[in-house]
């Protein structure tokens, strides 16, 4: 059984249309990134998910249930963690823990969540003095109480330091391992390269693609590239008639070959090998960044994602060019 299932989901606010007929199917027990453009109808989708959207056409599921008809049950189950979340000023981090296990009727020791989410130390001082970091670390800890068999995530990488992003990596690959599903929406394509297994991009409310990053790159057709330090460039290397080689660049001892896929990077080595004394080697990937460019047409930055104000900003672009 899918964790989420939506088909032909649909919303639209007024003329704006924001998420076009989306199909989307998130496996159970996978941490899923679910990635667009400022506008492109990620958050739209998510407040479907839990019905603070109703959807213009179309369905969803989320573990099974129907996304409308049984939003209590589906409540229970699942932990979200929503873009610019408010917490109380007045309450403790231990009081915000155990506000949620009491709504939740969870099991969970709000000391032993604050230790999971490194605020174990901070248990007893007021939200209103935390850190926009340690905020986030708080509103992670309360998506975790109850043991929720989906977690759904938008931005949770905001306000953390560099050691905070590689604690909620650890959390989240943990959640996975346990079976729970993670649905993860952020603008950090790095954090998402590193601990995703699929990748859902969606761009003008199309889902415009569904893959592995691995599997990205191989449609891409640019598997990256291949740099070779040589102590002298022979005269005819004869790289740029090699399959699936795009491009070729010499600068002095360095020969710099793009492939389509790995194959012909290890084609390429060989080939220099063979032809010169080779004293150095580089392999890159295409980075996600540059395949999120390419399918998104290089991103929309600077709309909000409420589809309200994209529809204010098209009809002000269509003021100008009327």
């Amino acid at each position: 059984m899918p964790a989420i299932e939506t088909t032909a989901l649909t919303k639209r606010f007024g003329d704006v249309l924001a998420v076009d007929e989306l199909d989307l199917t998130v496996r159970e027990g996978e941490i899923f990134g679910f990635l667009g453009p400022n506008g492109a109808g990620k958050s739209t989708t998510i407040n479907m998910l839990l019905d603070f959207h109703r959807p213009t056409s179309g369905s969803a599921t989320v573990l099974g249930l129907d996304a409308q008809d049984e939003i209590g049950e589906i409540r229970e189950r699942v932990g979200v963690l929503p873009e610019g979340l408010e917490l109380y000023d007045r309450l403790t981090a231990r009081e915000h823990l155990q506000l949620c296990v009491e709504m939740k009727d969870a099991p969970d020791e709000p000391m032993a969540v604050l230790e999971r989410v490194g605020l174990a130390e901070e248990a007893d001082r007021k939200a209103g003095g935390f850190s926009t970091g340690m905020s986030q670390r708080l509103a992670l800890g309360m998506a975790l109480v109850g043991d929720p068999d989906l977690i759904i995530l938008d931005e949770p990488s905001s306000g953390l330091d560099p050691n905070g992003i590689q604690h909620m990596r650890e959390l989240l690959r943990e959640e996975a391992a346990d079976g729970t599903t993670v649905f993860f929406s952020s603008h950090i394509l790095s954090e998402v390269e590193a601990v995703c297994d699929r990748v859902g991009i969606m761009s003008q409310g199309e889902l415009v693609t569904v893959d592995t990053i691995d599997n990205l790159r191989e449609r891409s057709g640019d598997a990256g590239e291949v740099e070779l330090t040589v102590e002298t460039v022979p005269n005819d290397l004869g790289l740029k008639v090699m399959d699936d080689v795009s491009d070729v660049e010499v600068d002095g001892d360095e020969i710099r070959a793009y492939c389509h896929n790995g194959e012909a990077k290890m084609n390429v080595i060989r080939h220099v090998d063979r032809a010169a004394t080779v004293t150095n080697v580089v392999a890159t990937e295409t980075s996600l960044e540059e395949l999120f460019n390419k399918y998104t047409g290089g991103g929309r930055d600077g709309l909000d994602d409420d589809a309200r104000e994209l529809a204010e900003e098209r009809e002000a672009e269509a003021e100008v060019t009327a």
